[in-house]
């Protein structure tokens, strides 16, 4: 078991930390959400029926959306941009390793198979990072787009107004896209505060940062 913890301790830290997080939301969300039925003379809904809420599950994906979105598009442009000097690039004055696929690849039994097999297999499974972000940030849209869509609909029956909009019609409305951008434009600031940052500012021990005495024109590990 500690060998375990040892190998595996980021994700399962990270993923505890996340479950922590989620519980806080949805404890803390459902009890706005009956203040605010109450509020209006609408009886308290169970913990169970809460989970399928638009108020639970639009900010649930409006965040999990903005995410995968910074991971994905960070993933896609560190493969042809470039910043000299930090840990978060490749070094824009040679060629990397991550950039190549070596032939004796494919003869070496402990590459991952799709390495060895090649073809279009080889194809999708060196774009198979980016694709994995870009799929749960689809998801996460769609199911953003179906929660706010629920809220906005109860908002109007609650203010007795008969407009009702599908999933795909709450795309189109300025409210969708005002919750998008907000998340966005703050992803897309931490990632650049990152990439630029690790220029100058080190962290030791830390493979985000570059050693702690090397160069600041030293890009990726340092």
């Amino acid at each position: 078991m500690r060998k375990f913890f040892h190998d595996n301790g980021l994700t399962i830290v990270l993923l505890l930390l996340f479950l922590f997080s989620l519980a806080g939301q949805y404890l803390t969300g459902y009890a706005e959400f009956n203040e605010d039925r109450e509020t209006h003379g609408r009886p308290e809904i169970s913990h169970a029926q809460y989970f399928g809420e638009g108020h639970f599950i639009e900010a649930v994906f409006e965040n999990w959306e903005s995410e995968f979105l910074q991971m994905g598009m960070f993933i896609i442009l560190t493969t042809f941009l470039y910043q000299k000097g930090s840990a978060e690039s490749k070094d824009p004055d040679k060629i990397e390793r991550v950039d190549l696929i070596p032939e004796q690849s494919k003869t070496n039994q402990t590459a991952p198979s799709p390495v060895r097999r090649g073809g279009l297999l080889l194809k999708i499974y060196q774009n198979s990072l980016s694709l994995a972000f870009l799929t749960l940030f689809l998801i996460s849209f769609a199911l953003h787009a179906y929660g706010g869509a629920q809220v906005y609909n109860q908002e109007q029956a609650e203010h007795g107004e008969s407009e009702r909009v599908s999933t795909v019609e709450y795309l189109a409305t300025s409210r969708f896209w005002f919750e998008s951008f907000q998340n966005w434009q703050s992803e897309f600031l931490s990632i650049a505060a990152m990439v630029y940052l690790t220029i100058y500012l080190r962290q030791k021990g830390s493979p985000e940062s570059k050693a702690v005495d090397a160069p600041h024109d030293d890009t990726g590990e340092g």
